[in-house]
């Protein structure tokens, strides 16, 4: 047990280190990547829930969605990261970086929304999955609304 335990805290400085050295494009880049990769899964629920319904599709989004609201991409948003281009130029709003108890409300409530519909896709129940689909939704846009730009 004892070395689990060592490995995970190794494991975590070197994570930890990598994060500090990461350039201010690469945090932009990943994050913007993750972002497009959540659009592609929740366009994909959305194409389910208003059409032909496939469970197994619908599983798949969702977990990818809930992998990415797990993932701790807040450590993508670097010091300097409200400027500057990855795959385009930034969106993120500098209130992003100084309203800490804001973003902490979104991102729970993004969280809550993207487990609860992992699990809810998980049933098959098409009804179920797109009134929780909705709730995610509102939760994206609630960060969306305070915490993103326009495209410029």
């Amino acid at each position: 047990m004892k070395a689990k335990a060592l490995i995970a805290v190794l494991s975590l400085t070197v994570a930890g280190s990598a994060l500090a050295d990461m350039k201010v494009e690469d945090a932009i880049k990943f994050r913007q990547s993750a972002y497009a990769t959540m659009g592609w899964s929740m366009a994909r629920i959305k194409g389910n829930v208003e059409g032909a319904y496939n469970k197994d599709e619908v599983i798949k989004a969702a977990n990818v969605i809930q992998a990415i609201a797990n993932s701790g991409m807040g450590a993508l948003y670097v010091p300097g990261s409200d400027k500057g281009k990855g795959w385009a130029e930034t969106r993120v709003k500098p209130e992003l970086f100084t309203d800490k108890d804001g973003v902490g409300k979104v991102a729970m409530s993004f969280n809550k929304e993207a487990n609860e519909l992992a699990k809810v896709a998980a049933t098959g129940d098409a009804a179920a999955v797109k009134a929780q689909f909705g709730k995610l939704g509102a939760a994206c846009k609630a960060c969306h609304d305070d915490y993103r730009g326009d495209k410029k």
